[in-house]
């Protein structure tokens, strides 16, 4: 009998894209440990023999990542390093009919609602009991929630429905059972994310039930911060702002998606909403809450955005004064509505404009630092890096926004513990802090 054949299978999991992408990963690799299978996340070990690629189609630059990701693979399988190797995810929902043809080597494709035919692969089942428990695949203080999967809005330059799907909730009951377990295993923060938040119980509570949602997840017990995100503008929930503000543990924070800031540009994008109703909507909210922190994002390029557009988009900025802001350049996307409109700009014009936005951005978010200097805030430490450990405020999620930077020659803090640090210094994106005892 060959050697070989004793081996043992190892799964290594490699996730590309967003904190979706992230939770499907973790589900998976929960599933498959479940059922007694050597499986890893991202791992370097050289001995894992099975490989699975979790992809992203949502712009171009994601969909060439995926890709050199899948050749790289298949290259390690003609080179007899790996033994299998299989995709799902995002691209391979959205092209796989193509995949199949010009990657042959991959041993199978699948979509993202395809866990138990991926775990058939492995004489698998799907676990039940697991549903509401998973594996994290970093520190555990903090763990992202998918509360939805899918969407139902008709946004011109998105191909997330062509990806994911309709839109489809999961019953607080489940939510709530996994906010107890992650509770119980020791996490601090929960990560509300969906591809549209605010649309949350349209389908099984035939009304929007966000408000109600964050109020059960709030009552569970060792869980400090909830944190939203992905929370679509038009037809905005006000009942979500109202449980953030009698409630502690939600953070004073939304991640609130506005795309654009000239409502010609708007209609084309089919958002359903003006300039003047989302100036609206955030003076309502800041009214409520004048501690809010605020993240958006907003798109530069989309078909429609001439020079006019764009400097509507730059003065709603100036005005907004967003705590948080991400800029895209548009992606001119296949099978999407805005895909019939003439794509006029070049990726440089769209780029100066993005950069253009950021620049503005800077000054803004380092006025709005210079005014924390001398305040002391509640920070969740994430890791240590370099000479610092590094945290957030309730103000900020991970990754995205601003981080506070603690020296790591004078103080010392734990991952995942809180401190109460004081703030010296401030620059566009980050702040200084020493901590209280």
């Amino acid at each position: 009998m060959k050697a070989r054949t004793l081996k043992k299978d190892k799964v290594n999991i490699i996730t590309m894209g967003c904190s979706k992408n992230l939770v499907d990963s973790e589900v998976l690799l929960t599933q498959l440990k479940g059922n007694g299978i050597d499986a890893s996340h991202e791992s370097n070990s050289q001995d894992n023999n099975i490989i699975i690629i979790n992809t992203c189609g949502f712009i171009d630059n994601a969909k060439q990542e995926s890709i050199d990701t899948i050749l790289q693979y298949v290259d390690a399988k003609e080179q007899g390093l790996v033994d299998k190797v299989y995709v799902t995810g995002c691209l391979s929902q959205r092209y796989k009919d193509d995949l199949e043809k010009e990657i042959p080597q991959v041993d199978a494709f699948f979509g993202t609602r395809d866990l138990p035919a991926i775990l058939k692969k492995f004489k698998a089942d799907y676990k039940h009991e697991l549903v509401g428990e998973r594996l994290l695949t970093h520190s555990a203080h903090y763990a992202y929630m998918k509360i939805s999967e899918g969407c139902d809005r008709p946004c011109s330059f998105c191909a997330i429905p062509l990806m994911r799907g309709g839109h489809i909730s999961r019953p607080i009951e489940e939510l709530v059972k996994e906010a107890q377990h992650k509770a119980a295993n020791g996490t601090k923060e929960l990560l509300l994310i969906a591809q549209d938040s605010t649309y949350y119980g349209l389908d099984i509570y035939k009304k929007r039930n966000l408000a109600e949602l964050l109020r059960n997840l709030s009552d569970v017990e060792g869980i400090d911060w909830i944190r939203l995100h992905y929370a679509y503008p038009t037809g905005f929930p006000m009942d979500v702002i109202e449980v953030m503000k009698e409630r502690p543990n939600i953070c004073k924070y939304l991640d609130i998606p506005l795309q654009h800031g000239s409502t010609d540009v708007l209609k084309a994008m089919r958002r359903g909403t003006t300039r003047e109703k989302q100036e609206e909507l955030i003076h309502s909210i800041r009214e409520m809450i004048p501690e809010i922190a605020i993240r958006t994002t907003l798109i530069a390029g989309h078909p429609g955005e001439g020079e006019k557009e764009f400097q509507e988009m730059v003065g709603f900025v100036e005005r907004m004064k967003f705590e948080r802001l991400g800029v895209f350049t548009y992606s001119h996307e296949e099978n999407t509505h805005a895909f019939t409109m003439e794509d006029k700009l070049s990726q440089e014009e769209k780029q100066d404009r993005a950069n253009h936005l950021m620049e503005v951005q800077e000054q803004i978010s380092y006025d709005l630092n210079q005014e924390k200097i001398g305040k002391t805030f509640k920070v969740l430490i994430d890791k240590k890096e370099g000479g610092h450990f590094v945290g957030r405020t309730e103000f900020d999620s991970v990754e995205v926004d601003n981080e506070v930077l603690i020296d790591a020659s004078k103080f010392y803090c734990r991952v995942g513990d809180f401190v109460q640090a004081k703030v010296f210094d401030a620059t566009e994106f980050d702040l200084y802090a020493t901590v209280e005892e």
